[in-house]
């Protein structure tokens, strides 16, 4: 029996200046897993760490393309900034640079984890409307009284 892969993977690169990353981005529709080795100034290394991403700590995905298929890249935001701490990351958002080999299957895991994302959404139940919005302001009147 064969066993099949229920995610797309995906090497990346990404750095602030001072901190640099590389690795491999697991994307699924349960999420994203970062695999990755980050080094101070490319040299002082911390080891190999992961961070995972489930699909509801998303706020969004993009998938950016570049010129010929080179310097796309991939924007994160995250819902918290916990997730995107350990990697290198520009005003809360993760931007992982990608190898003109991985542009279709990254841009086709980004288009799918997009409508994960949008079905997820929809199948919440609506919010709950505040409290104060069962009074109205006929009260206020009364009071004076």
């Amino acid at each position: 029996m064969r066993y099949m892969q229920s995610f797309t993977s995906i090497s990346f690169k990404t750095d602030n200046g001072l901190w640099h990353a590389n690795g491999i981005a697991k994307i699924s529709s349960a999420g994203i897993v970062l695999e990755f080795e980050s080094k101070l100034l490319g040299f002082l290394g911390a080891g190999v760490k992961e961070v995972r991403i489930p699909l509801a700590e998303l706020l969004d995905v993009r998938f950016k393309k570049g010129v010929f298929k080179s310097n796309s890249k991939i924007e994160i935001r995250t819902k918290s900034f916990g997730k995107l701490a350990e990697l290198p990351n520009k005003d809360g958002k993760l931007s992982l640079k990608i190898i003109r080999d991985d542009f279709d299957r990254a841009k086709e895991a980004i288009a799918k984890l997009q409508k994960d994302m949008a079905d997820e959404a929809a199948s919440l139940p609506p919010p709950h409307e505040p409290l104060t919005s069962l009074f109205d302001a006929s009260e206020d009147e009364t009071r004076k009284l």
